[in-house]
């Protein structure tokens, strides 16, 4: 409960005569201690330079109205034995007036936990299974949460290997999200992709809402074989049957792209011989995006040279005709 103090505007008849001559700090001073006794001041008991002030406002007023000893010195400041200009941290964690209104209840939250309140999931690093769990566990709290609200995705991953080529995960890892998306409710999954879209990455993007698939000018995306990993010290029958799995991940990943870039299976089987680097033009033609994020720029975007126009040497062509 809040605690009230009143300070008395009567002056104290032990005062010397000469303090009745008040300079203009001193008006003011009583001015601004009659203003405060007309009225009761809450205060936190706990607080203790509002403790300090109310006992000696009760027990010597006069206090009060003299002038610091040190012209340095704050107002008031010398009715402490020991004035500090900076409370402690423990005094403001006791301190009702700070703790109760403005200190946080709870510890802020991380940068994902951010993302996630506004129902976006970013995937920047290469699908490894740590990874791999933190996705399917956000995409598991968003259905929970709004099953109808849309969802976004950006991607910037290398997929199961790592910018090397060395593979880093199983292709498990990508078919598990992959699963986890197309068992939401949401009618509306926005990917988007940002610096790289590699591998089991570039199905990510793929998969999204037919019209909702962005990817920034600049970015990469590129299809790739599954890659047989570091076979180490295992038997040659492991490594064969390893070998056999490999074969079955690469046959599901060209089925799964040929259904969402709506290619024949010929078609992705042929340009996944190699890895096939697509750039935002390339991937929109090839139907793994619908759109390129470029504000206001499209038409430029539009009428850059395709990857084809540079190897026949037609580009210069097709440049001249933006003239």
């Amino acid at each position: 409960m809040a605690t009230c103090f009143r300070v008395p505007i009567s002056m104290p008849t032990s005062m010397p005569a000469s303090s009745t001559r008040f300079t203009p700090t001193r008006l003011r001073t009583l001015r601004t201690v009659n203003a405060i006794s007309k009225s009761k001041i809450p205060f936190n008991p706990n607080d203790p330079f509002l403790s300090k002030l109310a006992s000696v406002a009760e027990s010597s007023p006069e206090t009060l109205f003299n002038p610091s000893s040190s012209p340095d010195n704050l107002p008031f400041l010398d009715i402490f034995d020991s004035p500090q200009l900076m409370a402690t941290p423990a005094q403001l964690e006791r301190s009702a007036s700070y703790s109760q209104q403005r200190r946080p209840k709870r510890p802020p939250p991380d940068l994902p936990s951010l993302l996630l309140n506004g129902r976006i999931v970013y995937i920047g690093m290469p699908l490894v299974p740590a990874v791999t769990e933190l996705v399917i566990a956000e995409l598991m709290f968003l259905q929970w949460m709004a099953p109808k609200e849309p969802i976004y995705i950006y991607i910037n991953s290398t997929g199961t290997t790592r910018a090397d080529g060395e593979t880093v995960a199983m292709e498990s890892e990508g078919f598990a999200i992959y699963d986890a998306m197309m068992q939401m409710k949401t009618e509306q999954i926005n990917t988007v992709a940002l610096g790289a879209a590699v591998g089991q990455a570039c199905l990510l993007l793929s998969a999204g809402t037919k019209g909702r698939r962005y990817m920034t000018p600049h970015a990469k995306a590129m299809i790739q074989q599954p890659r047989v990993p570091s076979s180490g010290l295992r038997p040659a029958s492991d490594v064969l049957i390893h070998a056999k799995e490999v074969m079955v991940n690469r046959d599901t990943l060209v089925k799964l792209l040929a259904k969402h870039t709506e290619n024949s299976e010929e078609t992705v089987s042929n340009v996944m011989k190699r890895s096939y680097y697509m750039d935002a033009l390339l991937a929109k033609e090839f139907g793994v995006i619908d759109k390129i994020l470029w504000r206001g720029q499209e038409k430029i975007m539009a009428d850059v040279p395709s990857r084809d126009d540079r190897e026949n040497g037609t580009a210069g062509a097709k440049v001249e005709n933006r003239f």
